[in-house]
């Protein structure tokens, strides 16, 4: 009788371990679905991969425009800008050397627009000296070539030349106060002379007053500076 109760209670032992194993077992099953739940809301993560694509493939077009707005000689108008390049390809007084400096100190350096140097600079007039006052603010600068003012007869330049306040008044009306590029120059603008000169027609077509373009556009670091063919003479002085 003790053996078959022994017997029994080992069999009772023995289900109780065997019971207690699958009730182990199937709690080790539950972290394993909460593991499987957490990494099934953790997959949206994974999209913002393409957004992170479009985002730089949107970008691209703005560093394309960056680059454009750069190039100094990307917003040139003229029909003789292509020979301005070729005559003067590299140096300060190229389009890009240009770029680096203020207006007056540009324009010396450019061998097209000699005698406005020395018209500016008290070269040609000691009382006549515009070189800080044209590097030191921001200007849309009208600039007749060394063969505009040839165009001028002699004794004509010489007078200017010899009054000051008339040269004064003759090289600032080819200025007006603020940067103007080629597709918004074109209409009467009020100079630093306090007269108004008329620009009329667009591209390489422009014309100040009775000036034609040479070359415009042309960035220096202060300034927009259009190249012109024809000295321009404010109605005072032409009296």
């Amino acid at each position: 009788m003790k053996t078959e109760m022994r017997k029994t209670t080992s069999l009772l032992g023995i289900g109780m371990v065997a019971l207690l194993g699958l009730t182990a077992c199937g709690g080790s099953e539950e972290p394993a679905e909460e593991t499987d739940q957490e990494m099934t809301e953790e997959e949206p993560m994974e999209s913002e991969a393409p957004m992170d694509e479009e985002s730089s493939e949107s970008e691209e077009p703005m560093d394309e425009e960056s680059m454009d707005e750069s190039d100094p000689a990307a917003s040139l108008v003229g029909a003789s800008c292509e020979a301005y390049a070729e005559e003067v390809p590299e140096g300060e007084g190229s389009v890009g050397g240009m770029a680096e400096d203020p207006v007056a100190t540009a324009a010396s350096n450019n061998p097209m627009l000699t005698t406005l140097t020395a018209a500016v600079s008290g070269e040609l007039n000691p009382d006549v000296d515009l070189v800080d006052t044209l590097n030191g603010g921001e200007f849309t600068v009208i600039a007749p070539t060394d063969d505009a003012f040839a165009e001028i007869p002699e004794e004509d330049l010489n007078a200017v030349v010899e009054d000051a306040d008339m040269l004064t008044s003759v090289l600032t009306y080819h200025v007006i106060e603020g940067q103007m590029s080629p597709d918004e120059i074109a209409g009467e603008h009020e100079t630093v002379n306090g007269a108004t000169v008329t620009i009329e027609g667009e591209g390489e077509d422009l014309m100040f007053d009775d000036a034609g373009l040479v070359c415009g556009g042309v960035q220096t670091a202060n300034a927009t500076v259009y190249m012109v063919d024809a000295v321009l003479m404010p109605e005072a002085a032409e009296e």
